[in-house]
């Protein structure tokens, strides 16, 4: 059967990118079925190729934000590298980068630079703290971001010592999504031919993921206290242990729930009306001695049977998963979510796109290595094998 076109097939990507927020992104746009070809140093690549190698001997962070990409080894600061970089700008319908602050610029790959010599062209600029400011030159990394932001003012413990980050990269994470859905709206505006400029900032991005704790906290009122893994606000919310040494995490959002819980999971109706508990407010006010009576209740059954309490009074409940438990996850594997691609390393497995449409499937296409495609994309702008001999020779390649 003929695969149903992807909404980006047809459309090139140049990257000029490194650790998450870049590639992040313009995976996203390669599993939609862009061409990105990805530009990296020879000899070295993407420095997230050596961050660890947890996965087969390939780092982690990047087989996650690499497949479906296309490797060009090319040291950018040979003067053999400018033709080949304006020829593939000269095909590309977007360029994205988060070099250096005034990397890109020094390399005369500004917007009104390239505006100007090519038009159509979509340029994707990714920062820490973007462009102007104080904070202009500073340099940005995931857990800096998550700092400046205020994350980490709102995640931990309440000791004024925990602190805690994000387990994972949420401020490249947010500025690479913000830099996908801008370039897909980009394109969108673009199909009267017109290039455009997207600025994304890790601080802008992450900011924004931060609006109800930095509304709580309007014309200076008291932030949200941090609860470590409850909510902040809302009780009970948060993870609560089994008398087998499991957790259960279980979330109540109304008083009608609030009476449920009371009634069909701590078999104590009297507290729904207690004057301590009865309205949220109260109930988050006087935790510690909730969080009491409910894991004296839980103390007497097995997680398992907790959850099954929870989930015929209908209460919102979770498992409290380790990265064993998700691989092994019951619905992701009753959705068939997992699909396998190739890599220098062999088959790994990879989540497919959240999102499906029922028009097209998602390219899930090898993580490439260092420098793989760099003589097959030459060859396409017309480099003879001579010619790629003396690049290598020279190390332009």
């Amino acid at each position: 059967m003929t695969q149903t076109l992807r909404p980006l097939d047809g459309i090139t990507v140049l990257s000029l990118e490194h650790a998450i927020a870049a590639p992040f992104c313009t995976r996203q746009l390669a599993d939609q079925g862009a061409r990105v070809i990805k530009i990296e140093r020879p000899a070295v690549g993407d420095f997230a190729r050596g961050y660890d190698t947890r996965v087969a001997g390939l780092s982690s962070h990047f087989v996650w934000t690499n497949r479906a990409k296309e490797s060009l080894a090319l040291d950018l600061k040979h003067t053999e590298a400018q033709p080949i970089l304006d020829a593939l700008l000269a095909e590309a319908d977007v360029l994205v980068q988060n070099l250096a602050p005034g990397a890109a610029a020094r390399m005369g790959l500004d917007f009104d630079t390239l505006h100007a010599r090519y038009p159509g062209l979509i340029v994707c600029d990714i920062s820490g703290y973007g462009e102007g400011g104080p904070y202009a030159s500073k340099k940005a990394y995931d857990l800096l971001i998550q700092s400046e932001a205020g994350f980490l003012s709102v995640t931990g413990g309440p000791a004024p010592d925990a602190l805690a980050k994000a387990g994972c990269s949420v401020a490249d994470i947010a500025a690479g999504m913000y830099a996908y859905t801008s370039i897909l709206n980009a394109l969108l505006r673009g199909r009267s031919g017109e290039g455009s400029r997207i600025e994304v900032s890790m601080l802008e991005s992450l900011v924004e993921w931060m609006g109800y704790p930095l509304y709580y906290a309007y014309d200076g009122a008291p932030p949200p206290p941090r609860a470590g893994a409850s909510h902040s606000t809302i009780y009970p919310y948060g993870p609560f242990p089994a008398g087998d040494g499991g957790t259960v995490m279980l979330g109540l959002q109304n008083e009608r729930e609030w009476q449920l819980f009371c009634d069909q999971v701590l078999c104590r109706p009297e507290l729904a009306t207690d004057a301590r508990f009865d309205a949220n407010a109260k109930r988050s006010q006087h935790r510690d001695a909730l969080r009491a009576i409910i894991e004296a209740a839980f103390a007497e059954l097995s997680a398992a049977e907790v959850i099954a309490r929870l989930d015929t009074a209908q209460i919102a409940n979770a498992h409290v998963n380790d990265m064993a438990g998700v691989w092994q996850h019951p619905q992701l594997a009753a959705r068939d979510a997992w699909r396998e691609v190739a890599s220098p390393s062999g088959p790994l497995p990879a989540l497919l796109p959240p999102g499906r449409n029922s028009a097209y499937t998602a390219r899930m296409a090898a993580v490439p290595a260092l420098g793989e495609h760099t003589d097959a994309i030459l060859a396409g702008l017309g480099y003879d094998a001579e010619m790629l001999a003396t690049l290598r020779e020279r190390g332009t390649i």
